[in-house]
């Protein structure tokens, strides 16, 4: 991993954990942040971590320590250098974190997006990301008073969402995550996405992670891979 490589997923990191406070804090959750890690002593929201490793070679017994660590909980090993299953912790899945530099979309996107402002808005995006499955209510209005948070929706000629994402600034990065497009899929997505992180956040490079095929469509739209990231499951 080059020296540029390893910056670019610390403040890929540094971002995903600030949207996973974000999130826990409109769920009443409090997260703290460490010099190794951002952290949440009582359980975070449902697909949420409870932990973030901001560092490379993190203390595991630490990390563990700062949790609830009961059946559950999970933790976002960003530098994939961390063995938690003496803590009972099994790996989830792995993935990549992925950079692309500052700059408008390769390929032109067909819808008119906007940002969500609004309460009423916000559940029309959060049952469109949800597509029947139950879990509309984990995005809350709160949401929309954080000012680093952007909910991205992409739209039909009538005005139904059919991408969206959520966009998260910070000192040096934006991070896109929580990206759909049910009808479409990823290729239809990233071009509304892209364009709407070079209108807002002109000069910023965007950040990310993930695999198997969702990793491949970044790429497709100038993502590289820089480095490799697990989430662990407490059994």
């Amino acid at each position: 991993m080059t020296t540029t490589e390893n910056s670019l997923i610390r403040a890929a990191a540094s971002n995903n954990a600030g949207w996973c406070a974000v999130m826990s804090r409109s769920h009443g959750s409090a997260g703290r942040f460490g010099p190794q890690t951002w952290a949440s002593p009582t359980r975070t929201p449902p697909y949420y971590p409870d932990a973030v490793t901001l560092v490379p070679g993190a203390d595991p017994v630490a990390v563990a320590a700062g949790i609830d660590a009961t059946p559950g909980a999970s933790v976002k090993d960003s530098f994939a250098d961390l063995d938690l299953t003496g803590a009972g912790f099994h790996v989830l899945f792995e993935a990549r974190w992925i950079h692309r530099p500052a700059g408008a979309p390769a390929t032109v996107p067909d819808l008119a997006w906007d940002v969500v402002d609004g309460p009423e808005a916000l559940r029309a995006w959060a049952l469109a990301w949800d597509d029947g499955d139950g879990d509309a209510d984990l995005f809350r209005p709160e949401l929309l008073d954080d000012p680093s948070t952007f909910v991205l929706a992409g739209r039909s000629a009538h005005g139904r969402v059919v991408v969206g994402a959520i966009a998260s600034r910070s000192d040096q990065v934006v991070g896109v995550s929580n990206m759909f497009a049910p009808d479409g899929g990823l290729d239809t997505a990233w071009p509304v996405v892209l364009e709407a992180a070079h209108r807002l956040f002109p000069g910023v490079p965007v950040v990310g992670y993930e695999h198997g095929e969702a990793l491949e469509a970044a790429v497709r739209h100038g993502f590289e891979p820089i480095g490799p990231l697990r989430v662990w499951l407490r059994s």
